[in-house]
């Protein structure tokens, strides 16, 4: 059966990251504690100093009271010490436990080809991760105790209280007109920074044909116009929160001032003391101090709630299911049970009813015109597409049935378009399976006709390829993705136009290495728009505008075709085929 979710139970992965880490918020949150508790410590000094020290002239009395705040203050900054540390290590726990999640779902997103996700989960992972080792959150667990202190000044005079409140609401009606007027305008340029690096990966993917048909005026156009959109957006938030962040230092020293003014009436009308109209001052500056860095740190706070609600639905649910139990290891059996493909996203099918069964050893030629469904039935028979109705059965089992750890070794994979990864050609080969077997991987490289090309490069099979690394032909690509495809023997391999950049000599080793595959008792589907690569195909699959029209045995298919006029597009080929 299929694999399950507790929807009531389930929670979201990014949400299950921060709840493991709930200890560590619960030690910063008691270490915060003790931190305002001794910021209090200034004020008390200078009570003291004003109302005893002054009034006795004791020097041994203010001896003790500076020993006493100095030892109090170097702790006060052991606590913040630590408090920050406690930080830095969430964010890299929330990272490590993350960092691989944001890449598969960014792998994933882009396989269903999600609208404008790109590397996003891995950079809103970032900007998590940045926020909860900054001081933000201490912020955060600061403001609670802006109350107390408040508190404290009414115990000084009621007055005092009184006006510590009205300017302590000042400011929070400061931070609500701030998010009220940011908000927008951190999505707007959030999007818009999407978009443009979006462009500036699509730029980089497509250099030489920019290049070579003189597009690179039109794009650097286009380029400096989406980049003068997003820098306005951001120009204008950062308007927005520098005023607001000026703004509201100099309403707090204003207020302090003015605090100060207040005592002193106080002062002057003998209700308090002059030690209580400095301490009020010092205190109200502290209960206002949390309130304005939530000012300072609002566009922080808002990237990073945008981040934990994008990775929310990025990264999906905590799989709190049983673990799927492992299957036998596949022969290759597989069957297509009347299969209803559509890309991700859209409902309306592009194949339709296709029906086929492959025992192990037999190899399938899949042929069709231009727009017939091939490449989507090649996307199917690997999972990456899933059915609207119908089933892709390995031994038996849907393809979400397997483990993706035991079916991804099981398969091999030739895409039209191969691309490899920086590293070694080794690696390549070897899937980047550590400590791989170099006997299994010189045998696949010799099975795709590479292994002769791999020697006669300067490092071998060390080489390294991708940026700053050894650059290699189309057809040397293909041959270097049929190597890795074959890798490890997989009982069940799909090739999707795997002759597209072969010359003569390469699609000779390409038919050789069905040949060998079928021998193995391999299962091979190759999906080809010309023929010359289904000669050691037993079967033959032809596809047009999405339906199946003919399977079975590969010259009693290809007679068909060759008999119906409207394949001419195709029938040129097959004709060039028999003659050959």
């Amino acid at each position: 059966m299929s694999k399950t979710k507790t929807n009531l139970t389930s929670k979201p992965k990014v949400t299950v990251a921060l709840e493991k880490c709930r200890g560590a918020f619960i030690s910063v949150g008691f270490f915060s504690l003790f931190i305002n508790l001794l910021m209090l410590t200034g004020p008390l000094f200078m009570l003291q100093v004003y109302d005893r020290v002054l009034a006795s002239k004791s020097l041994p009395t203010l001896t003790a009271l500076v020993i006493l705040i100095a030892a109090l203050f170097l702790f006060l900054g052991l606590l913040e010490m630590v408090r920050t540390r406690i930080l830095a290590r969430i964010a890299d726990k929330i990272n490590t436990d993350l960092r691989n999640t944001s890449l598969s779902a960014t792998i994933k997103h882009s396989v269903i080809q999600t609208p404008n996700v790109g590397t996003q989960p891995i950079r809103d992972l970032e900007t998590l991760k940045n926020f909860v080792g900054s001081q933000g959150p201490s912020t955060l667990f600061d403001l609670p105790w802006t109350p107390i202190y408040l508190a404290v000044n009414f115990m000084l005079h009621w007055v005092l209280g009184v006006f510590s409140v009205l300017a302590t609401l000042f400011l929070i009606i400061l931070s609500i007109i701030n998010e009220v007027l940011t908000k927008p305008r951190t999505e707007e340029a959030m999007t818009k920074s999407m978009h443009t690096s979006m462009i500036a990966e699509e730029t980089k993917q497509n250099a030489e044909i920019l290049q070579a048909m003189g597009m690179e005026k039109n794009i650097l156009s286009r380029w400096e116009k989406l980049q003068a959109d997003a820098s306005k957006a951001h120009l204008a938030l950062s308007n927005i929160s520098s005023t607001f962040t000026s703004l509201s230092k100099s309403v707090r020293m204003l207020l302090q001032s003015c605090t100060l003014a207040v005592g002193a009436v106080l002062v002057i009308e003998g209700l308090i003391s002059p030690g209580s109209m400095i301490a009020a001052s010092i205190i109200l500056t502290r209960a206002l101090a949390p309130i304005d860095q939530s000012i300072a740190q609002w566009r922080n706070f808002a990237n990073a709630r945008k981040a934990y609600h994008r990775l929310k639905m990025f990264l999906g649910d905590e799989d709190l299911t049983e673990p799927q139990m492992a299957l036998p290891e596949p022969t290759g059996k597989i069957t297509v049970e009347k299969l209803f493909i559509a890309p991700p996203g859209i409902k309306t099918p592009v194949l339709r009813s296709v029906d086929f069964t492959l025992t192990p050893g037999e190899a399938l030629g899949v042929l069709g015109p231009t727009g017939a469904g091939k490449s989507c039935l090649a996307r199917a028979l690997i999972g990456t597409w899933g059915p609207l109705s119908g089933a892709v059965r390995l031994d038996g089992a849907t393809l979400d049935q397997w483990n993706p750890d035991q079916l991804g070794p099981a398969m091999g994979y030739l895409p039209q378009s191969v691309e490899l990864l920086s590293g070694t050609l080794k690696e390549n080969i070897a899937r980047f399976t550590p400590e791989p077997d170099p006997e299994k991987i010189v045998k696949a490289a010799v099975l795709a006709n590479v292994h002769e090309l791999v020697l006669s490069l300067p490092d071998g099979y060390d080489t390294v390829l991708g940026e700053g690394g050894h650059k290699l032909s189309g057809g040397q690509k293909q041959r270097i993705g049929l190597a890795r495809a074959l890798f490890n023997d997989p009982c069940y391999i799909i090739l999707d136009e795997p002759n597209s950049n072969l010359d003569a000599e390469g699609e000779a080793a390409l038919t050789k290495a069905i040949a060998t595959a079928k021998q193995n008792g391999q299962t091979i589907v190759v999906v080809a728009h010309r023929p010359s690569a289904l000669q050691a195909c037993d079967k033959v699959l032809f596809l047009r505008e999405g339906k199946q029209l003919a399977f079975g045995p590969r010259d009693e298919v290809l007679s068909k075709i060759l008999a119906n006029p409207q394949d001419k597009a195709t029938q040129q080929d097959k004709q060039t085929e028999v003659q050959s």
